[in-house]
């Protein structure tokens, strides 16, 4: 049976995609057609669908173990078997059992400038037509959201807190990598051959896509066309099913939604400063254990 022998667990919107089609371009790399698969996160995430478009947005994430070694069907001789599902890291009570499933895979961490990561996560529901409240407001409604059982990807500031889970990651995984999206962003092709020698493949490959960028981000006048990439619906699920999302896709959708794409206005002054306030210890931390936060936001060092 094949199984994944490394896993890109997240956090979510911080370059997971991106990473996911850089590694899949590899020779040596199987990744499974479908990405971010959420099996391993069944149990905790599968109840938290309240929200507005959560029943659909769910429907594509794998349910039971036969279907999610089903994923992996296709490995052909590939040295190295992935899988995407940014949702893992989230859970630190589901490490044991993929640990225990995968035989200590490898694991792949990414993040992000904590209050950049909450704004584009944000930002990415409001493309969806799901999120109709300001960002100062929606940070006000976590947890409440929490309480009326919401996706985990309402909340904003939960998913931006990543010191606690990276050490019971590495508590429970021999082989952890930890990179920013910042860093993936500024030197893609550096950032690959550490990924690529941490999987043990040929680092001296680039893989013909390393210029591209997935997921742009912001915001986009609506219309039709944005309307049908980005809205949650059943035709939308349906069609996700059928015809898996390959980085061709993804270059043809950037391409035709490009000229309608605008820049999101910046976090305002006193939203930006009560989540530097909230994060400030969680930053100090990360810097401690030699996650390189130097991109971030300055205020975080302020004394």
């Amino acid at each position: 049976m094949n199984k994944p022998n490394f896993i890109i667990s997240g956090f979510p919107k911080c370059g997971s995609t991106a990473l996911h089609y850089y590694v899949d371009a590899h020779p040596e790399i199987f990744m499974p057609k479908q990405k971010e698969l959420h099996y391993f996160t069944q149990s905790y995430i599968s109840k938290l669908n309240k929200g507005p478009g959560d029943l659909e947005a769910k429907k594509s994430q794998v349910k039971s173990l036969d279907s999610y070694f089903k994923m992996f069907e296709g490995v052909s001789g590939e040295k190295t078997i992935g899988e995407t599902s940014p949702s893992y890291i989230n859970y630190p009570n589901s490490f044991k059992k993929i640990n225990k499933e995968l035989d200590n895979p490898k694991v792949i961490i990414l993040i992000r400038d904590p209050i950049k990561r909450a704004y584009s996560n944000y930002l990415h529901l409001l493309r969806e037509h799901r999120e109709t409240e300001s960002f100062s407001k929606s940070l006000d409604l976590e947890n409440f959201r929490k309480s009326q059982q919401y996706s985990d990807f309402w909340l904003y500031t939960f998913n931006s807190f990543y010191y606690d889970k990276i050490i019971e990651a590495k508590k429970v995984f021999s082989d952890v990598l930890i990179l920013t999206q910042e860093e993936l962003n500024l030197d893609t092709k550096k950032t690959l051959i550490k990924v690529y020698k941490f999987l043990e493949v040929d680092s001296e490959f680039t893989p013909n896509n390393s210029n591209n960028r997935y997921n742009k981000g912001g915001l986009y006048k609506k219309n039709i066309i944005t309307n049908f990439i980005f809205k949650q619906g059943k035709i939308k699920t349906i069609f996700k099913k059928i015809v898996p999302i390959s980085p061709w896709m993804k270059a043809i959708k950037n391409s035709l939604i490009s000229n309608y794409h605008y820049k999101a206005a910046p976090v305002d002054e006193e939203t930006e400063n009560k989540l530097v306030k909230l994060f400030k210890k969680e930053v100090y931390n990360l810097t401690k254990i030699g996650v390189d936060t130097s991109m971030w936001n300055k205020k975080f060092f302020d004394k």
